[in-house]
C-alpha cells in the first residue's frame, strides 16, 4: 500500500539513516499494520511487538550511542515516527513517549548514576519508559498537581494518583512530576519536582486502563503511589524544577506527535485511494468521478503540507534554533490535518467507512486523540499567539 503522493522521500537522507527509516517501514508493515484492528478490539498490543522494537533498537532512537542509542537526529527520529504511526498509531505512542521527556530528562539533568542505570537499558532495548504528569483534576494546568512527595530524611516518600499515563502496564521507569513542596506552602510551578520510580518499587500501582474513544492498542492506565519509599537518586536534576524539564522537553514531544499525526493521515489517503480504485459505481471505479478525485487530491495535498511543516521544525530543532512555536504550528496543523483526512476517508469509504470492518473508521478515531495529548489544540494556539506577539 503507498505510492508517490503518501509516501516520504527518503533520497535526501545518507544511507545510515535511510536504512533505519526503511527498516521501521519494513517492520511496520509486516510486522504492525497486520494487526492493528486485532488489537483496537482487544485494547492492547502484546509484548513480544514491544520487544521487538526493543531488540531492533527503536527503544534507544534519541538514546546516546555510548548508552547503545542510535542518537537520531530530529528529522530522522520524526521520520521513524510517522512510518510506524502508518503502521498503529497506538504503538507509535510509545515510542514518541519514551523516546522525548525520559530520554530527553535523563540526557540532560540526570547523574552519571542515573543515566548508567536507566540509559543504558533504553539504549539496549531493555527497558521501555512511561511518563507521568496529568492527574484528574490537573490537565493543562500542571501547576495545579497534587501528588506528593515528601522529603523524609535519606529518602523521598511519594504518594498519589497519576493519570493518564501511556506505557505505564509495559514501563519499567516511570518518570514523573511530583509536588516536593508542602501544603502550607504552595509555589504553583515551582514546587514540582521529576522523579525516577521503578515498576518494582513497592507501593507502585498500576491501575486499569481507559476505555478509550481510540488509539486503544495503547493501554492508557492511571498509577497510583502508596507510600513509595525511594532513596535521593529518585531525583532528577534540582528540587522545583520539574515544571521547567517539562515545558523543555515538550517541542520534540509535540513534533512526536505531529509526525504521529502525519502517520494516520497518510495511512488513511492511501487506504482511500486504494479503495476508490476497487470500488465501481456506475459501471467504473469511483476515482473516475471528479468530485471523488478532488477529494483525494486534497487530502494528499494536507498530508504533504502537514509532514513539510513537521520536517521543517525538525530540521531548526537540530540547527539548535528556538522551536516552541513551530512545534506548537507543527502540532496543531498536522494533528488537524489527520482529523480532517480521516474524516474525509470515511467519506470516500461512504457505508463501508462507517463500519469496523474498513481501517478507516479506526484511524479517524486515532486521529481524534492527536488533537487532545501532549496539549490540546487550543493550548497549541496559546503558544503559537504568545510567541507572535512577546517582545
Amino acid at each position: 500500500m503507498g505510492s508517490m503522493t503518501t509516501l516520504p522521500d527518503l533520497s535526501f537522507l545518507d544511507e545510515e539513516r535511510r536504512e533505519i527509516v526503511a527498516l521501521a517501514r519494513e517492520f511496520g508493515q509486516q510486522e504492525i499494520a497486520p494487526f492493528a484492528g486485532e488489537w483496537d478490539r482487544t485494547k492492547t498490543t502484546p509484548y513480544d511487538v514491544y520487544k521487538k522494537l526493543g531488540e531492533l533498537g527503536f527503544y534507544g532512537l534519541t538514546v546516546p550511542e555510548e548508552y547503545d542509542g542510535l542518537d537520531l537526529d530530529p528529522l530522522t527520529y520524526l521520520m521513524v515516527i510517522e512510518e510506524i504511526a502508518a503502521a498503529d498509531a497506538g504503538v507509535a505512542i510509545a515510542l514518541s513517549v519514551h523516546n522525548s521527556m525520559p530520554v530527553h530528562m535523563l540526557r540532560k539533568y540526570g547523574t552519571q548514576e542515573q543515566k548508567d542505570r536507566w540509559l543504558g537499558g533504553m539504549g539496549k532495548g531493555e527497558v521501555l519508559a512511561a511518563f507521568s504528569i496529568s492527574e484528574a483534576d490537573a490537565g493543562s494546568d500542571v501547576a495545579s498537581l497534587r501528588a506528593q512527595a515528601v522529603n523524609a530524611g535519606s529518602d523521598w516518600v511519594l504518594n498519589g494518583e497519576k493519570a493518564w499515563v501511556s506505557n505505564g502496564n509495559h514501563a519499567e521507569l516511570c518518570v514523573t512530576m511530583l509536588r516536593t513542596d508542602t501544603p502550607d506552602d504552595r509555589r504553583g510551578s515551582k514546587g514540582v519536582s521529576t522523579f525516577l520510580i521503578p515498576r518494582d518499587a513497592e507501593g507502585f500501582e498500576v491501575g486499569k486502563p481507559e476505555d478509550k474513544m481510540g488509539l486503544r492498542a495503547s493501554p492508557t492506565v492511571s498509577v497510583i503511589l502508596n507510600d513509595v519509599r525511594l532513596g535521593p537518586e529518585c531525583l532528577i536534576g534540582e528540587e522545583g524544577k520539574g515544571i521547567f524539564y517539562a515545558l523543555e522537553a515538550l517541542d520534540q514531544g509535540r513534533m512526536g506527535i505531529a509526525a504521529q499525526a502525519v502517520g494516520i493521515a497518510r495511512s488513511a489517503l492511501a487506504h482511500s485511494i486504494a479503495y476508490a480504485g476497487e470500488r465501481k459505481q456506475f459501471g467504473r471505479p469511483i476515482k473516475d468521478f471528479q468530485g471523488l478525485a478532488f477529494k483525494l487530491a486534497d487530502m494528499a495535498t494536507r498530508v504533504t503540507a502537514a509532514r513539510a511543516l513537521v520536517h521543517e521544525a525538525a530540521r531548526e530543532k537540530a540547527a539548535g534554533l528556538r522551536v516552541t512555536e513551530k512545534a506548537a504550528m507543527a502540532k496543531v496543523f498536522a494533528t488537524e490535518t489527520a482529523m480532517w483526512v480521516t474524516n474525509q476517508a470515511v467519506q470516500v469509504y461512504g457505508g463501508y467507512g462507517y463500519t469496523t470492518d474498513y481501517p478507516v473508521e479506526r484511524l479517524f478515531r486515532d486521529a481524534k486523540g492527536t488533537e487532545i495529548y501532549e496539549g490540546t489544540s487550543e493550548v497549541q494556539r496559546i503558544v503559537i499567539s504568545r510567541g507572535l506577539t512577546a517582545e
